[in-house]
Formats: structure tokens, sequence, C-alpha cells
């Protein structure tokens, strides 16, 4: 009796470690992408530079919770629910650790932008605001997560279509801006590709979003209307 309770903590206590790492993980992406939306905005390239630092403890901390994961798998035998978690997080976390990346993609055609010479504020397009809606996004989804709400989860993918909408709003007045000045070309491409990660990283934020439902409920909503109703 003793010993089954003391497995049954243990298992606990790693379930309970490996979403820390979970939400650590987030915060770190989180920073990188806040730090990428601040450099738009007041041209301090040298904080590239850490984000590309903090993509590589990015990169450390998915590796580390996927063998972590695979470690309880192999150890531990979870079924049901704490199956479907350890399942989820393995998802999560390769979504977390694209996001990054697309954060360090914005901080890199930043980088770009101010080093010839441009202000991309000058093209008048809502890159900020976009950008904040996806970060609000990330952080609802890890928050979803880290509450297992599913209520907050569903809200999150949701938004993931206004942030589309917007998207496309901005290369539309990014090719009215280029057909009116071929000048602006090549700083338009620029903000194109940026505003295209942006948008990647609430895609991701759905798709974490998406894995909090699949984790609570055991219903996979990927590919489905009912996650738009």
């Amino acid at each position: 009796m003793n010993e089954s309770h003391h497995f049954s903590s243990q298992f606990d206590e790693d379930l309970s470690q490996l979403r820390s790492h979970v939400l650590q993980m987030g915060g770190l992406v989180e920073t990188q992408v806040s730090a990428a939306i601040d450099a738009y905005t007041t041209g301090e390239i040298a904080s590239v530079k850490v984000i590309v630092e903090t993509d590589r403890k990015v990169n450390e901390l998915e590796k580390a919770i996927d063998d972590d994961c695979a470690h309880i798998i192999a150890k531990r035998q979870p079924t049901a629910s704490d199956l479907r978690l350890v399942l989820g997080i393995s998802k999560i976390v390769t979504d977390l650790e694209r996001a990054g990346d697309e954060a360090k993609k914005i901080a890199k055609g930043v980088r770009r932008i101010y080093e010839n010479g441009h202000l991309p504020a000058q093209y008048g397009v809502g890159i900020r605001h976009l950008a904040e809606a996806a970060l609000s996004m990330i952080r609802r989804a890890l928050d979803a997560f880290a509450r297992l709400d599913t209520p907050q989860a569903t809200d999150v993918i949701r938004a993931d279509s206004d942030v589309d909408a917007e998207f496309k709003s901005i290369i539309r007045q990014l090719i009215t801006h280029m057909m009116e000045d071929p000048r602006t070309i090549t700083t338009s491409i620029d903000i194109i590709w940026i505003a295209r990660a942006i948008e990647r990283i609430g895609d991701h934020a759905k798709n974490i979003s998406e894995q909090v439902v699949f984790v609570v409920e055991g219903r996979d909503i990927r590919h489905t209307k009912e996650k738009a109703q």
C-alpha cells in the first residue's frame, strides 16, 4: 500500500515538474516575441542578439522536455488523462519552439530594415497591433494550459481568425505601397515576412490551445469546424 502510494506521489511530482518546465519554456518564448515587437517599434536592434541567445535556451528546454516525456511514458506507462497530458505536452513544446523561431525571424527582419536606413513605422501598417494580438494569444494559451481551462483555450482558437484577417489587410496595404512607389519594395517585403512570422505565432498559439482541449476533454479538434464555432 505504502509502495503504491509512493509510486503515485512520485508520478504526480514528475507530471507537475513537466508542466512547470513547459511554462518556463513558454515564458522564454513570450520574452522573445515581446522583445522582437519592441525592436520593431524602437529600432533597438542590439536586442536581436539577446533574442537569438534566448532561442538557444528554448531549444534546449524543448529537448529536455521531450526526453522527460519519453522517460515518463517508458517508466510510468501513463493511461487516460495522464497519457493525454504527456502527449499534449510533447506537441505543445514543438509549437512553442516554432513560435520562438518566428520571433527570431521578426528580429532579424527588423535588423535588416534599420541597417538599411529605413523606419518601418513610415509604412503606416498595423504591425504593432497585429503583434500584440498574437502575443496575447500566446499568453492566454499558456494560461489555459496552466489552469487546464478549455473555455479560455476555445477563445484563443477563435481569436486566430481575427489575426489572420488583420494579416491579410496588412499585406494588401504593403502591396499598394509597392505599386505606388517601387522604391519601397525591399523594405515592404521585409515587413511582409515580419507580418507572416507574427501570423504564424498566432497559429502556434491556436495549436497549443487545441492541445489543451485534447488534454482536458480527450477530443481532437484539429482540422474540424467545431473549433471555430
